[in-house]
């Protein structure tokens, strides 16, 4: 499954078509939410909730204009997290179950097979729901007309702070034979580096975030003096100076994340390209960012979006990638194998044991390379080769982000 992501043109009444419909997707998938928790004692399911949506419909007349098949998708969004939550509390993870929360800021909708179509050039895509969507332009590189139209499994409107975009999820498979190299390579991620191998080589963190803070920070205190906390006491709509601030704020903080994506995904096609196996730290990321004083830069950093390419070009070229157990790879001594212990600011490896001196990052690169090798070919290992983590489903979270986009294009739920 590919994403192929356009941004739309339309009219300004287009665009506020969008945004009902968004309201629309957004309201159906809380009130599904709240029949599954005033149902708890009952049965259920994603079916149960695919027909709660015609009910919905005949209840509320907004909701009827919106197609079948994207009010499905809105009750698909609400049993992903249920189950989810489900999956969490049968495994039995420590802390929060990730129980089910109401959506406050929608910012997508999503269609099936029906309720939209593409001219015969693909140029232009009509909704012909009742919203008043009608036809968008659509402005990009790449060409539908290489897929047939049952190959396109769901279509998604998406708002984001520059504009509205289209994202075709394709059902086709993109893998290429390549040659091998012979190579093998450990990876560890840090922060004084983003990326150290076994090798030596190194690849300097360029810390987006960090870079255009101050310029954030100035956007935001503009933000904030616009604000009126008065209106919002009595519930009243902020100004249009105010709207502006903030939407300027929001483009600052989408340029940056498209900086980390696209560095992210740079150094992952390189990685791919030049080994057949790449050994990476399996590390939780979620729980690395509770640290208050590391949050900031393991954000910054993007390891996880690092990963989620990482696996989407081993899988596309057939290579494979391995997510070894971080644990104790920084003090374990690559040499001998007896553990040094030593402070996060001590960048230096040094062996009392032995006397190998290496760089820590480096020294941790070749015990993940020595994880990794160790569990290829075994079963029940963190060997990822076989089934990449963003080619588990192929709906997109309620914000219209996606972890892998090739294009901005590649999915994950």
């Amino acid at each position: 499954m590919i994403i192929y992501e356009f941004k739309v043109k339309g009219k300004d009444k287009q665009y506020r078509a969008i945004d009902d419909a968004i309201r629309t997707s957004q309201f159906i998938q809380n009130k599904c939410l709240h029949y599954w928790m005033d149902n708890k004692d009952k049965k259920v399911d994603k079916y149960v909730l695919n027909k709660y949506c015609a009910v919905l419909a005949a209840e509320f007349p907004f909701a009827d204009e919106l197609n079948s098949m994207a009010r499905q998708s809105a009750a698909e969004r609400a049993w992903s997290a249920i189950s989810r939550f489900y999956d969490n509390c049968k495994k039995k993870i420590k802390g929060k179950k990730g129980f089910p929360k109401f959506k406050k800021h929608c910012r997508s909708v999503e269609y099936k097979t029906s309720g939209w179509a593409l001219s015969t050039n693909r140029k232009t895509i009509t909704f012909r729901d009742k919203k008043g969507i009608e036809t968008l332009k659509l402005k990009g590189t790449y060409d539908l007309n290489y897929y047939d139209i049952k190959q396109i499994k769901r279509v998604r409107l998406v708002r984001r702070a520059d504009g509205y975009y289209a994202q075709f999820a394709i059902d086709t498979d993109l893998k290429i034979e390549t040659q091998p190299t012979g190579q093998v390579v450990g990876i560890d991620l840090g922060l004084k580096y983003f990326i150290a191998d076994n090798k030596g080589n190194i690849e300097q963190s360029p810390q987006f975030y960090r870079k255009s803070e101050k310029q954030l920070n100035r956007a935001n205190r503009k933000k904030s003096k616009k604000f009126d906390p008065k209106k919002k006491k009595a519930k009243q709509p902020q100004s249009t100076n105010y709207h502006k601030a903030r939407n300027r704020y929001a483009k600052k903080h989408l340029r940056v994340s498209r900086q980390r994506k696209e560095y992210c995904k740079r150094v992952a096609y390189s990685v791919i390209q030049s080994n057949d196996l790449v050994a990476y730290e399996d590390l939780n990321v979620k729980g690395m960012v509770r640290n208050r004083r590391l949050a900031k830069s393991i954000s910054d950093a993007g390891w996880s979006t690092f990963r989620s390419w990482l696996e989407y070009f081993g899988h596309k070229y057939g290579k494979l990638t391995v997510a070894a157990p971080p644990h104790n790879t920084s003090q374990n001594c690559s040499n001998c194998g007896k553990k040094v212990k030593k402070s996060l600011s001590t960048r230096t490896h040094v062996c009392p044991h032995c006397g190998y001196v290496k760089d820590r990052d480096v020294n941790a690169a070749i015990n993940i390379l020595k994880l990794g090798l160790s569990t290829v070919g075994h079963t029940g290992t963190y060997a990822w080769g076989d089934l990449p983590s963003w080619a588990i489903g192929a709906s997109l979270s309620s914000n219209g982000e996606s972890t892998n986009q090739e294009s901005h294009g590649f999915l994950r739920e």
